[in-house]
């Protein structure tokens, strides 16, 4: 679908010419009603002059002033009064247009997404379960070669995994995973993780993306805030479109600590009504929805505990500008977390 395509469905006003939008030109009801009031009153004043007596005439009743006055001031009302009524019309024609162009363009966005679906396009959805395969893939062929590959090429392992393994080798459980082998997953890419990737080129977005997944915890974080962030997509409503009020360190530090309430009031920093009252709206009229969001808030919550013990203040700032920190933010206001 072109632009020019998409012009034409979006706007309700398409076709209609170059005069198309445009307030009619005519006179409406207002217009004849002061034209009717403009000529009843001349022929009133009119027969005051012809029937008044010849010595009360007009010319004695007032000065010429006070008489002209007298004659074009009531003209003056009701045409002052009819230019505001034919504004308040041409206002209210306006604001329909607009309305109409804002249910044609919603209308059309709907369908468009539905028209993709129906296309069978990948989603973002897709494309993470897609990457999240190929991670549990990699660590498979990591683990497979690790058991069979010796000599210096082998991968190296933390030191005190190597420690270990040399003071007691018995002391290894049967059944330790790879995860459990691996290294903590550096701050400053669970961070990037958790921003996912900025565009489909955005090599160290993947790249910080496949590590999270490949960490058992941080990994149910993500795939939490992935459900619900293409939930919320569904709605037009996209993080990146947010610009919350970002709270201060100290007061993530209390949130992490199990304060709640109106003292940690800041972290609900989302001002957009529009996104606000259709996550609302979503939460109240979709059970999955309303599920995946809990889900969510409680997995950033417990993550977030563990994460501020250990982290530093640029750290916490760095993690409430993410995309999940964004969608936490959303909706811990909704659910009434920041009350």
């Amino acid at each position: 679908m072109t632009a020019q395509d998409a012009s034409k469905r979006l706007s309700p006003l398409a076709g209609r010419g170059p005069n198309a939008g445009q307030p009619e030109a005519g006179m409406g009801s207002a217009e004849v009603v002061a034209i009717l009031l403009s000529a009843l009153w001349l022929l009133v004043i009119l027969a005051l002059y012809l029937l008044a007596p010849a010595d009360q005439g007009i010319a004695h009743w007032t000065p010429t002033v006070l008489t002209a006055l007298a004659i074009v001031m009531p003209l003056v009302m009701i045409w002052v009064g009819t230019s505001a009524l034919r504004a308040a019309r041409v206002m209210r024609s306006e604001n329909q247009r607009l309305q109409a162009a804002i249910d044609s363009l919603r209308h059309s966005y709907l369908t468009h997404v539905q028209q993709t679906e129906a296309a069978g396009e990948p989603t973002v959805s897709q494309k993470l379960e897609e990457i999240a395969e190929a991670a549990r893939k990699t660590e498979t062929a990591l683990a497979t070669f690790q058991s069979s590959r010796h000599g210096p090429a082998r991968p190296a392992i933390p030191a005190e995994a190597s420690k270990l393994a040399t003071e007691d080798q018995g002391s290894l459980a049967l059944g330790t995973s790879a995860e459990d082998m691996a290294p903590p997953l550096p701050a400053e890419q669970f961070i990037r993780a958790l921003n996912f990737p900025e565009t489909a080129e955005d090599e160290d977005g993947f790249t910080a993306l496949r590590a999270a997944l490949k960490d058992r915890k941080a990994a149910q974080v993500v795939q939490a805030a992935q459900d619900v962030l293409t939930l919320l997509s569904q709605d037009g409503i996209y993080m990146d479109d947010l610009r919350p009020d970002m709270a201060r360190p100290e007061i993530w530090r209390q949130f992490a600590q199990g304060t709640r309430g109106r003292a940690v009031a800041a972290l609900g920093g989302v001002r957009d009504r529009t996104s606000l009252a259709l996550t609302s709206a979503r939460m109240k009229q979709d059970p999955i929805f309303r599920d995946a969001a809990h889900h969510f808030l409680r997995r950033f919550d417990r993550m977030f505990a563990e994460f501020e013990t250990e982290a530093s203040d640029g750290e916490i700032t760095a993690l409430g500008d993410t995309r999940t920190a964004r969608a936490f933010m959303l909706l811990g206001r909704v659910a009434g977390t920041f009350d």
